[in-house]
């Protein structure tokens, strides 16, 4: 090997190796050794305030994802540790969410070993795209299709758990079904679910509107009223966590006394979950083992979704706090802090977790300075997975019906409807595409709006728009997008019925400072029509080229080309070769 190559593979080597790369995978390097003390204080708090709220939701979305419930704390501590390694926001909390839960239970069907593997599989897919560096792919799902699959994501969860603040059991999982059956059977509803639930929903509302309701802390106030303020945004904030206590309070004194009015969660499995490889088959009820392929072709198109579906979130989600708070994220970083998450968290017994928004809310609010917030978090999960199990027996599942119900409702956004009709009514389109086929089933409604958005810019693409600028005798048309293969047919055509084929036929003058990209089926069309026109006697002059698109056009030596650096140049050019009267 020469002395240059290896200087070179040396240099590379060293690149590779350095600290600056180091620092770029691994973002604790930027702000561990600059730590204050001052910031251990407000990240404690932050991570208590996280924490109790954490317990809480993850017991109620382990409901939502149709597995027992300490399957929600498995996948609520993995991410606390993890994210402080290797994410760049100092907000995000990785953990359940309503949403990926909804999505796990659309795949799984509450199956906790394939849960388990599905979160194996979508933290490698996520890991590599991360490797790979494609999170550019996130950028083809648009808006509508996230606010469609939001808010039908939004009223499918929260209608779900309809179910439970009523205390009916053993209805259907799919929501037609769900909805018809619900209603059918509401005179079995017991009572006592009922008015806890309510109660429950009530209670979080109020404390929701105190909190809202408490105003700017910038605003002058007595020492009283501040701290008076403080208590009551410590109760708002922590209010998930209250509520379940005091609603398992009430269980376990009615069931101390033999009423059992209330359907409770029931026996739990104790104790930390076992550090074990996920399972890799399966066990039906009759026996009969599910081999690794088959369980992933179950899976199907959701091992395409739920990772896609897990970084958007997130990232979406770390981009609004980066911005509020004046940071900068990197969201491929992002992307291998969400991958290595899942993959570690498969090791535990967790589901596919992602980015949390009221849970990132809450951490943001509170004043953390850095991730490290998450590990006092994690610590607390721990701590309740170690200790609190047996207490867990007692929570109602109406309680946590009204947690979900509140942490759900603020997603059915139906002023972005409105917004999409006043400023362009075509994207209702993928909007209600998505949202109406979530309910047959959510991959599906994804999929559908991604299929609608990307037939609308197909479209876009195959359609650009060439507007007829002038007609001084000779037609001046403009180009507002680049030519790609789609749209030849559709550029031919309308030269040919504005120019081509009207009495007599008229020579074009095509301004292109719009076009920026052209390719070879469009070269070919070209050839041809500059053929039409030279058999019709009259030009087509193509002006202000860009240098890459010029650059394209005389490679392909076009007989007949024309070009100049302005419309008024072709004007005078095609004006000076019509003969004289």
């Amino acid at each position: 090997m020469d002395q240059p190559l290896l200087g070179r593979v040396s240099a590379a080597g060293r690149g590779c190796c350095s600290y600056s790369t180091l620092k770029a995978w691994l973002p604790i390097l930027s702000w561990l050794p600059r730590y204050k003390l001052k910031w251990l204080k407000m990240d404690l708090l932050a991570g208590l305030t996280v924490g109790l709220t954490t317990v809480p939701q993850a017991l109620a979305y382990a409901e939502v994802a149709g597995l027992p419930v300490q399957y929600g704390l498995y996948s609520a501590f993995m991410g606390g540790f993890i994210y402080t390694l290797l994410g760049t926001s100092k907000d995000v909390t990785l953990g359940p969410t309503a949403i990926m839960s909804l999505l796990c239970f659309s795949v799984v069907g509450g199956q906790p070993h394939r849960a388990v593997l599905l979160s194996l599989l979508c933290g490698l897919i996520q890991a590599v795209m991360a490797l790979l560096r494609l999170g550019f792919l996130l950028d083809f799902i648009s808006f509508p299709v996230i606010k469609g699959f939001t808010c039908a994501a939004a009223v499918t969860i929260g209608f779900g758990q309809v179910k439970n603040i009523l205390g009916l059991q053993g209805i259907p999982q799919e929501f037609f079904l769900e909805v018809y059956y619900t209603f059918y059977r509401i005179p079995e509803a017991r009572i006592g679910d009922v008015v806890l639930g309510l109660l429950c929903l009530g209670l979080l509302i109020m404390l929701l509107f105190m909190k809202a309701s408490l105003g700017s802390d910038e605003a002058p106030y007595s020492s009283c009223s501040r701290v008076a303020r403080k208590l009551v945004w410590t109760v708002a904030t922590m209010r998930n966590s209250l509520v379940v206590l005091a609603a398992s309070f009430i269980a376990f004194s009615w069931d101390a006394y033999g009423y059992h009015v209330f359907t409770i969660t029931g026996k739990t499995s104790p104790g930390l979950p076992p550090f074990t490889p996920p399972p890799t088959t399966d066990t039906t009820a009759n026996g009969t083992v599910v081999s690794f392929g088959e369980i992933v072709e179950g899976f199907g198109g959701a091992l395409a979704v739920i990772p896609f579906m897990g970084l958007l979130e997130s990232i979406a989600i770390a981009k609004a706090f980066a911005s509020q708070n004046d940071y900068r994220i990197d969201a491929n970083q992002e992307l291998l802090a969400i991958g290595v998450t899942n993959i570690m968290g498969s090791f535990v017994s967790a589901y596919p977790v992602t980015g949390s928004f009221g849970r990132t809310a809450v951490n943001s609010q509170t004043g953390v300075c850095t991730p490290a917030g998450g590990i006092v978090t994690s610590v607390i999960v721990l701590l309740s997975l170690a200790f609190l199990m047996p207490v867990f027996y007692y929570i109602p599942k109406a309680s946590l019906a009204a947690v979900i119900i509140c942490a759900v409702a603020p997603m059915v956004d139906y002023q972005v409807v409105a917004k999409m009709w006043r400023i362009r009514k075509l994207d209702l389109l993928p909007f209600l595409v998505t949202f109406l086929m979530s309910f047959w089933q959510v991959q599906y409604g994804i999929l559908g709006g991604v299929a609608a958005s990307g037939a609308m810019l197909l479209y876009n693409i195959a359609r650009p728009r060439i507007e007829q600028v002038s007609d001084h005798g000779v037609l001046v048309m403009e180009c507002d997008s680049g030519l790609s293969f789609p749209a030849t047919e559709y550029l031919s055509h309308v030269i040919h019925t504005q120019a081509l084929q009207a009495s007599p036929p008229r020579s074009v003058v095509l301004d292109c400072h719009h076009v920026s990209t052209i390719d070879y089926s469009v070269i070919s069309e070209l050839r041809d029509l500059l053929r039409q026109f030279k058999l019709r006697e009259v030009h087509l002059v193509f002006s202000r080229l860009q240098p890459s698109v010029l650059t394209v056009l005389l490679a392909a030596d076009l007989q007949g080309l024309r070009y100049t650096d302005s419309v008024e140049a072709a004007l005078q050019m095609e004006t000076e070769n019509q003969p004289n009267d």
